[in-house]
């Protein structure tokens, strides 16, 4: 099957959208990549979005869900085009969605105990409507309906990419939160590890918008940061966040590291009359850190560091990360043939093939859920969507 995935991160920055070709051979999957594009929010449309992840309007997100299925839509078409194909060519589109909200450990609620929950945007029926192409989408929440975290939901596929006999990897992603995945010796998913680690690009972005009223979006290639000092007493502090001692199956996202974390930041600096420069190189530092956490629940060496995502681009995150892991080499994806940026949205094209092939996408002991499970709910193109799939229905015994 060609299968398009699509995903937009907790930075809220746009849509990244990868086509990819995928088969079956002994082994497991086989996934080629055939393109990758992202599709850029404009400014104002990622602070509504941000905005609205923290106190949005029904009016808002209702409008905000159909608005960014529209966007969605327009990358999953362009990175078709940018391949030389049509949507007739396309027999699935895997879409991620926008989370504008994420509470795995719930709310309590009078007679019925905690109510975990999660919510991603961008209304895959306009995505089929646009494209005509049959569509998945909403992963998370079945996986949480069945006692899990409903993150991360990568791991299966890193493991399908990167796991290998003979060396122990710990493969990390530097989005708007850094995630990792730990993939011992051997194959399959057995003794999987992985877990949301902590802040990463989000933090970084909000302190660079809110110091320059919004003229720079980020800290490209981590120059900012490369001109500060670490400061010892302030990350020491960052680093007794609690959430970077809870022991996993743990996800985090805005609702711990955003807003609030982002003004407690501003205030300590202000308080310390802190250059932004050592600011920066300080919470560059207690992300490269809070990967390097991972390690306590390890069971086993970790013989190499391979790093993915926007975060791959910030020189001197990546420089932390070396010096975190030390002897242990650290390599980007770009070095296994992989483009950094684009193996998320490939993962959320593997989990709607797996999906509509009725294999579960989850990894139970990764999430916390009580089993595995099929994600996400599809949208057919319309009457046949089966058959063009090249799927057959199975017959009920």
């Amino acid at each position: 099957m060609k299968v398009v995935g699509l995903m937009s991160g907790t930075s809220g920055d746009g849509v990244d959208a990868a086509l990819v070709e995928i088969g079956r051979r002994r082994s497991g999957l086989r996934i080629d990549m055939m393109a990758f594009q992202s599709l850029p929010y404009p400014r104002s449309l990622q602070q509504r979005i941000l905005s609205a992840s923290v106190s949005g309007t029904v009016s808002e997100l209702c409008h905000l869900n159909a608005l960014l299925g529209e966007w969605f839509a327009n990358a999953a078409m362009g990175v078709i085009r940018s391949a030389n194909l049509q949507p007739k060519d396309i027999d699935l589109v895997g879409s991620h969605g926008q989370t504008v909200h994420h509470l795995p450990h719930g709310i309590k609620d009078a007679g019925v105990g905690a109510i975990r929950s999660t919510l991603q945007i961008a209304e895959p029926a306009v995505i089929a409507e646009r494209t005509g192409i049959t569509t998945v989408a909403n992963f998370r929440p079945r996986d949480i309906a069945a006692g899990g975290q409903g993150a991360p939901l990568t791991p299966a596929v890193h493991a399908l990419i990167f796991r290998h006999h003979r060396r122990a990897r710990l493969i990390v992603n530097l989005g708007g939160i850094s995630n990792v995945t730990y993939l011992p010796r051997g194959s399959g998913y057995e003794g999987i590890i992985a877990f949301d680690t902590g802040p990463a690009n989000m933090v970084l972005d909000g302190l660079v918008a809110r110091s320059t009223g919004g003229r720079m979006s980020m800290d490209r290639e981590g120059r900012i940061a490369a001109k500060g000092r670490v400061d010892g007493r302030l990350l020491a502090k960052l680093l007794a966040h609690p959430y970077l001692s809870q022991a996993p199956p743990k996800s985090t996202g805005r609702e711990v590291f955003g807003a609030n974390m982002l003004e407690e930041l501003i205030t300590m600096q202000q308080t310390k009359q802190m250059p932004l420069e050592d600011l920066m190189a300080t919470c560059s530092r207690w992300t490269a850190e809070s990967v390097g956490t991972a390690r306590r629940w390890v069971r086993g060496g970790i013989d190499e560091v391979i790093v993915g995502g926007g975060g791959v681009r910030n020189h001197t995150i990546m420089q932390h990360l070396t010096e975190v892991f030390a002897s242990i080499p650290v390599r980007p994806f770009e070095s296994h043939g992989w483009d950094s940026k684009a193996l998320e949205a490939v993962a959320f094209a593997v989990l709607a093939y797996q999906t509509v092939t009725e294999e579960c996408g989850n990894v139970p002991s990764v999430t916390g859920a009580a089993h595995p499970a099929l994600l996400g709910c599809i949208i057919p193109s319309g009457p046949g969507w089966m058959a063009r799939a090249g799927l057959r229905r199975r017959r009920k015994s």
